[in-house]
């Protein structure tokens, strides 16, 4: 089993911009990664959601990781090779979905609660496992599970998370997190989103330290 490694970021955050409309992504991508994001994931749950990704993928400078959220089947993954993406994020765990993407080359982190599903996450390959809703486990929760698992396996906390928790999870050694309504909702100028971004990074900073 080849796993795809987590890219190493300054700011291990990904942008989760549920919602958002083709005619919106440039102005809104674009303001993220300003503000230094480099990973940016559209759920598949939006509005023409490959057409967003393909005009992210092409405006976004190299080593930015682009992609699709709330994948669920292996046509949806084709479909995202198809246009570029690199990042697959999906709520479940369908290993035949998480081999198919790695085998794409796609950086992939399926959704995940329990020690049963991050276990079989881990051994279908997925390159980290996303926490969610990371509000209900919280920050105990996931050090818990995290006992059991492979350590090159990256884990992030995802769901009800902001720059508020950041210090919370900071002391367990979590530093990745999915972000979505504290950055970005259906509707947002991108003037909005990048003042939040801007205040997530200088959050970030302020507990982990600026790199």
């Amino acid at each position: 089993m080849n796993r795809i490694p987590f890219p190493p970021m300054k700011y291990p955050l990904v942008a989760i911009l549920r919602g958002l409309k083709p005619e919106e992504t440039e102005g809104v991508v674009g303001t993220l990664i300003e503000a230094g994001f480099t990973a940016i994931e559209i759920p598949l749950n939006s509005p023409d959601p490959f057409r967003s990704i393909e005009t992210a993928v092409k405006m976004a400078p190299q080593g930015c990781l682009i992609g699709a959220g709330t994948v669920l089947t292996t046509a949806q993954v084709e479909q995202l090779a198809d246009v570029g993406g690199r990042l697959m994020v999906s709520p479940n765990v369908e290993p035949a979905v998480i081999r198919l993407a790695a085998q794409k080359g796609m950086v992939t982190m399926p959704g995940v609660f329990t020690p049963t599903e991050a276990l079989a996450a881990a051994a279908a390959g997925a390159t980290g496992l996303k926490f969610f809703p990371a509000s209900v486990l919280g920050p105990s929760g996931i050090a818990a599970i995290r006992t059991v698992l492979p350590t090159d396996v990256e884990v992030a906390a995802v769901g009800g998370v902001s720059e508020e928790n950041f210090a919370d999870y900071a002391k367990i050694g979590i530093r990745s997190f999915g972000l979505g309504s504290s950055l970005y909702k259906p509707g947002m100028s991108a003037s909005d989103v990048g003042k939040r971004a801007v205040a997530t990074v200088k959050a970030y900073d302020a507990v982990y330290g600026a790199r």
